[in-house]
């Protein structure tokens, strides 16, 4: 069964780590990262660029109207998301722990995902 791990994290605090703690984050959760690609769970991980790149598009004006900026207001901001292919809920919630211990900051949100559409282009393997 497919999941996304949803991973939340305050933003400003992220973007204020130095080189050094960056590098130690993304080399932990890469060693995680690469055991779960070997144990056939692991699938593609996405790290979202800051909010203020975001752009909302409100449908609930007519017509609908173009901002900068992030969704909703929140204390913490979505950072990125993983996509992994485990067995149940207990995996998943596995495979979340991990990435906890590598990256001790925020928060995951665990959720179950259906393919809605695959990827249609034709270099979509890469």
């Amino acid at each position: 069964m497919r999941y996304t791990i949803l991973c939340y994290g305050h933003e400003d605090a992220v973007g204020s780590w130095s080189k050094e703690q960056e590098a130690e984050v993304m080399s932990g959760l890469e060693a995680v990262g690469e055991r779960l690609t070997k144990a056939g769970k692991m699938g593609m991980s996405l790290r979202l660029l800051p909010t203020t790149s975001a752009t909302t598009l409100r449908k609930s004006h007519n017509p609908p109207l173009v901002i900068d900026g992030p969704f909703a207001e929140t204390k913490e901001q979505l950072l990125g998301l993983y996509i992994v292919d485990v067995r149940d809920l207990e995996d998943a919630l596995e495979v979340a722990r991990e990435l906890g211990r590598a990256n001790p900051h925020g928060a995951y949100e665990i959720r179950p995902v259906a393919l809605y559409s695959p990827d249609r282009r034709h270099d979509a393997a890469s």
